[in-house]
């Protein structure tokens, strides 16, 4: 039998634009005993950033505050959803090292939250969904019984935002000489640079800069990610 909360996911996915999700998920995020829902869209991983999309129904004087004190340039949580999908709840510790953000949340009711991500590889973006209320904290329990709805509604909201961008250009695929390509290969192959330099009549000392050139043209930090990465650019 399909439950509420699946029930009201299910209208997520027909919505056809962000503007029109929002409100389905304040709706699901209220049944879930929360009184504030926001999302927010970065662009960490674009070359070219976008300017971040971020719609809330948290109290105006917040926005306005949030805005005026740059407090996106300090805030752990934008930092940390960033980098991971892991959900982090808001509570002092986090704050550590923005102790005015956690006095401003407090003040302004929005102690008690929680954030999580969505990063979609194929078009650079972070697609952050929070859930605040003005009391009781988060349990671990709590969060374990909505990670993964949460995290199916960010999915979709990426993919609603990311049809409104303009596709990332895909970077161009190193260039390799045909000797670096030939030891790529045998590299892959699994061997050293003593076989290299046996099988290619060079000295090893030679094979290592060939092997640094590719390392370098990758920007990977070692021959094993080299050869990776050139297997995944469909160059060996």
């Amino acid at each position: 039998m399909e439950t509420w909360k699946e029930s009201q996911l299910k209208q997520l996915t027909f919505a056809k634009g962000i503007e029109a999700a929002y409100p389905i998920l304040l709706r699901f995020a209220e049944n879930l005993g929360f009184n504030y829902c926001a999302i927010a869209v970065t662009s960490p991983q674009r070359e070219v950033h976008l300017n971040a999309l971020q719609i809330n129904n948290y109290p105006k004087e917040w926005n306005i505050q949030y805005n005026k004190e740059n407090y996106r340039n300090i805030d752990p949580v934008i930092a940390h959803c960033n980098h991971s999908v892991l959900p982090i709840v808001w509570e002092e510790r986090v704050f550590t090292d923005a102790p005015e953000l956690w006095q401003a949340l407090k003040q302004n009711g929005l102690q008690h939250g929680w954030s999580q991500a969505f990063h979609d590889d194929t078009s650079g973006l972070c697609s952050i969904i929070s859930l605040a209320r003005t009391h009781c904290p988060i349990s671990p329990l709590e969060l374990y019984e909505h990670y993964g709805y949460l995290f199916f509604a960010n999915r979709h909201l990426s993919d609603l935002y990311a049809r409104t961008v303009p596709t990332p250009a895909k970077p161009s695929k190193p260039r390799l000489s045909s000797r670096e390509l030939e030891i790529m290969k045998l590299s892959a192959m699994g061997k050293t640079a003593h076989d290299i330099s046996r099988i290619l009549s060079l000295s090893e000392r030679t094979v290592n800069y060939h092997v640094q050139n590719v390392i370098e043209k990758f920007n990977v930090c070692n021959k094993i990610s080299a050869v990776i990465a050139a297997a995944r650019a469909g160059i060996i």
